[in-house]
């Protein structure tokens, strides 16, 4: 399948219409009549409008790039205690992920700026967890929207709720407690013990000037991934995607959905968002619904897949790429199922992304037909 090319500037000048410029949280307004399940004759409910969320479907196939502390601890959900200085890339290289994703034929990447560890890949200054403080202390995110910019790739940026340093009396999923629960707190739970995992005003507070750096030093940003959304609770959560939507109303923003098809959405868990993540599978059989009746209002929910390019979202010895029969079934059903693929391919602790993987997405842009 040959994607359409659709160059950076393109899709981030696309947001700058006079009706985003006039209000960027308030709904689409109908142009047309409403006709349930008639693509041509919808808007919806949703912030951005049909032609903005098309325009993010067409570009198909991006980049997931975990790297950080995970990387280093060789543990995707760390207790946060590691030290600073323990991320130490030696050959750090921003410019060859971007290089790899074009060439592959990737059309965005999405970076994890922070994770579980709380370790921050830029110097935040809200944190003294840092690169500031590491022992490489490359600007990672300054690197990366420059590398993208260069090769003509849209840049997107990742951002973990689930933070096990930064924690201001909150609790984590690593901590226990009962994720059926989320957003939940009935009377009948007496210890802390057995709350669900939650956040406080003072995390939220942390959250909200952590995505305010993000959105306002490194130019536009095409998709803002917040992870792990059920522990902010319904309240913040609007506040944080209005808060996102104001800093950069272009933006495409991803409340994380959890591992699922995407047949259904779980309001309570990821509401509001523009997208809904198919994480670690593929769409239906009869594809992704795209149209979703939230709480009496319809609104335009592309999809997106993620899943990593082997076992793990971070880089791990041994962890090979899936065989090339497998990533390129995976692209196709995704493709034909009506969603983006954003494939996870991990840095090592060089910060390289390894060879057999540079060559496992080479022979799959070509099996493809990418």
């Amino acid at each position: 399948m040959h994607q359409q090319k659709l160059p950076r500037r393109n899709f981030l000048a696309g947001a700058t219409s006079t009706a985003l410029a006039a209000g960027v949280l308030a709904p689409v307004q109908a142009r047309d009549a409403h006709v349930a399940g008639d693509e041509s004759t919808q808007t919806g409910s949703q912030r951005l409008s049909l032609a903005r969320l098309q325009n993010w479907e067409s570009l198909g196939y991006g980049m997931f790039v975990h790297f950080g502390m995970s990387t280093f601890t060789g543990s995707e959900l760390p207790d946060g205690r590691a030290p600073a200085a323990l991320y130490a890339p030696d050959r750090l290289d921003v410019d060859q992920w971007v290089s790899v994703a074009r060439d592959a034929g990737m059309k965005y990447i999405v970076l994890t700026t922070k994770h579980v560890a709380g370790h921050c890949l830029w110097p935040s200054k809200c944190s003294d967890y840092t690169v500031a403080n590491s022992t490489d202390k490359t600007n990672v995110l300054e690197k990366f929207c420059a590398a993208c910019e260069k090769r003509d790739v849209l840049p997107g940026f990742y951002y973990c709720s689930w933070d096990n340093h930064h924690r201001f009396g909150g609790k984590t999923p690593s901590d226990g407690g009962p994720w059926g629960r989320m957003n939940s707190f009935p009377e009948t739970q007496k210890s802390r013990d057995e709350l669900p995992p939650f956040t406080t005003s003072l995390y939220q507070n942390f959250q909200t000037a952590q995505v305010t750096e993000l959105l306002t030093q490194f130019g536009p940003i095409a998709e803002s991934w917040i992870d792990i959304p059920g522990v902010l609770g319904r309240g913040y959560r609007k506040f944080l995607y209005n808060h996102i939507a104001a800093l950069q109303p272009q933006t495409v923003i991803m409340m994380n959905n959890g591992v699922s098809d995407g047949a259904k959405f779980k309001v309570d868990y990821a509401w509001p968002t523009d997208l809904i993540t198919l994480e670690r599978n593929v769409p239906p059989k009869n594809g992704h619904r795209k149209w979703r009746e939230i709480e009496g209002k319809e609104y335009y929910l592309p999809g997106e897949t993620c899943d990593p390019i082997g076992k793990e979202w971070f880089w791990v010895p041994g962890d090979k790429p899936r065989s090339d029969e497998a990533l390129a079934k995976q692209f196709e059903v995704c493709r034909a199922g009506g969603v983006n693929l954003l494939l996870d391919v991990p840095p090592d602790k060089h910060g390289l992304i390894p060879d057999e993987s540079v060559a496992a997405l080479m022979r799959l842009r070509k099996n493809a037909k990418i």
